[in-house]
């Protein structure tokens, strides 16, 4: 398949903007201080080059004049090519132009790797992991029923012993479900966390069967679950505005932490089935209360508007449910924010 990169050099004029953001009709507004060109280095993401350019890094697929699929499959970008600013037509436009050659001692290795999305660094943990599950999931994934020693916890060099593995894989992870997620408009409960405590190898077959575990976030004990890993996947969707309006509320703040901040990563109630995918930006706002005065013998009651606070970045859906990165924001984000489409 011919990349992106080349059709760009070959027909970029042919490209039309069918992106999910091409109905927006305010211009792009440049940044401050908008370098006229970039160099790719090891590091950098769609979204950070864009945060150069653009005071809106979501509108990504904009100034690239990117169309619908491109979005979903965007162009790779790799360390080495220029980026570069073009202000001869009406809207800005970036391009890429010649490649430079970096310092081979320092850039060697990250040459052939295209640059992600988003950072994979923050995110990697939560892509291999199923963080959501139904009601019983985990209820029927093999359980742990004896430990090594027959301690009450063991974590990573020990053994576990569990029942109910039919399934071939070379790595296990290991669970124990959490809390219930839960809508906080309708009340309804879109699924369930499962705690992510450390991966797990088989090591003999049988009834139970024996694993070593090889990596502990937490302890591990009876009871506990193991499910196949999944292998992770990279997340190279350009980040980009939903085509239509949606509209849900932040969940909650991984790690049960009250409140997040840049880079936390939280759940949503919206996932597949209300248009949600990976790459959509959405904005983050605090609701606004309802405050009232008694002024002249009379009570008035007002609804403060909501208040914009930030933008995050959708890596990671579900039907009901999605997780998302923190990207910008200007103060701290909570259960129950408000999400919308930019």
């Amino acid at each position: 398949m011919v990349s992106i990169i080349s059709a760009l050099f070959l027909s970029f004029s042919s490209l039309i903007s069918l992106s999910a953001i091409a109905q927006q009709t305010a211009p792009l507004a440049l940044a401050e201080n908008t370098p006229d060109r970039h160099i790719v280095v090891p590091g950098d993401t769609l979204w950070g080059i864009s945060a150069k350019f653009l005071k809106e890094p979501y509108r990504w697929p904009d100034i690239w004049r990117l169309n619908q699929e491109q979005v979903k499959n965007p162009h790779l970008i790799y360390p080495g090519q220029v980026v570069i600013l073009d202000k001869s037509g009406k809207e800005p436009q970036l391009k890429i132009a010649r490649e430079v050659r970096l310092e081979p001692r320092i850039y060697v290795a990250d040459n052939k790797i295209a640059i992600p999305s988003i950072s994979q660094q923050v995110i990697e943990p939560f892509l291999s992991q199923p963080l959501v599950v139904e009601a019983n999931t985990l209820d029927l994934a093999p359980r742990i029923v004896a430990t090594q020693e027959d301690r009450v916890y063991v974590g990573a060099g020990n053994l576990a012993y569990a029942t109910g593995v039919k399934e071939k894989a070379k790595l296990w992870q290991i669970y124990r479900p959490g809390k219930a997620l839960i809508d906080p408009d309708s009340k309804e409960t879109l699924g369930f966390e499962a705690v992510f405590l450390g991966n797990a190898r088989i090591t003999r077959e049988g009834e139970p069967s024996t694993f070593e575990i090889i990596s502990s976030r937490q302890e591990v004990g009876r009871g506990d679950r193991l499910l196949p890993a999944a292998p992770p996947t990279i997340v190279n969707y350009a980040p980009h505005a939903p085509g239509k309006a949606i509209s849900g509320r932040i969940m909650s703040v991984y790690g049960g932490i009250g409140e997040g901040g840049r880079y936390s990563i939280v759940a949503l109630s919206r996932g597949l089935k209300e248009g949600l995918e990976v790459g959509h930006v959405l904005a983050i706002y605090r609701s606004g209360q309802e405050v009232s005065n008694r002024f002249e013998d009379k009570q008035e009651v007002y609804k403060l508007p909501d208040e914009r606070s930030g933008l995050l970045f959708v890596f990671r859906v579900f039907d009901r449910v999605s997780y998302a990165l923190v990207m910008d924001v200007t103060r701290p984000v909570a259960p129950g924010d408000l999400v919308r489409s930019p």
